[in-house]
């Protein structure tokens, strides 16, 4: 979805990768993420758009704080997201890498209260958070877009023409354990 809004021209998009080893936001984020006050221009600064972690987590904040966004629920079943979960960031979780780091203080402590490793509680967290979502945020503003929907709905809802480039589908389970590996983290 990052990269779909990014080339639509809706971004640049704020994402966890914004937030590696050494970026400017990755301390900002940080402490939000251990109760500090947010200052969400500081947090999203350069950023016109947002998705995946931190921000996902502060959904129920960030539709208040900008009225007029729109809200992309980008869907899968939740036997899908447990799968590519397990085979990514719950290794990650398990690696002991970055204890500190924004995947342990909010994902793992915040998210799943530490249960990350217990399959049917983060099913239910992940089932959960889809229902609220669906239950909280205005249907004109929602867009439950499902993978596999490609352009046309999305760029329909956003009042944009379909680009001429295939839909990005990057970000698969085998991309972020490279982008892990180059960090000398071994999913595997």
């Amino acid at each position: 979805m990052r990269n779909a809004l990014n080339i639509l021209g809706v971004g640049p998009t704020h994402h966890m990768f914004e937030l590696e080893e050494g970026t400017p936001l990755r301390p900002l984020w940080l402490d939000l993420a251990k109760g500090g006050e947010p200052d969400w221009e500081k947090l999203f600064d350069g950023y016109t758009a947002c998705v995946d972690w931190p921000s996902a987590y502060y959904w129920r904040t960030l539709i208040n704080v900008y009225p007029e966004a729109k809200v992309i629920l980008t869907m899968r079943s939740a036997e899908s997201w447990w799968t590519s979960f397990e085979a990514t960031l719950l290794k990650y979780l398990q690696s002991g890498d970055d204890p500190q780091g924004l995947g342990h203080l909010l994902v793992a402590d915040q998210v799943f209260q530490g249960r990350y490793a217990d399959r049917d509680y983060a099913i239910a967290a992940y089932n959960k958070n889809v229902t609220d979502v669906i239950a909280t945020v205005a249907p004109e503003r929602l867009l439950v877009h499902n993978l596999g929907d490609g352009w046309q709905p999305l760029c329909d809802w956003l009042g944009l023409p379909v680009p001429s480039v295939d839909y990005p589908s990057d970000n698969t389970a085998s991309d972020i354990r490279a982008r892990f590996a180059d960090k000398g983290v071994d999913l595997a």
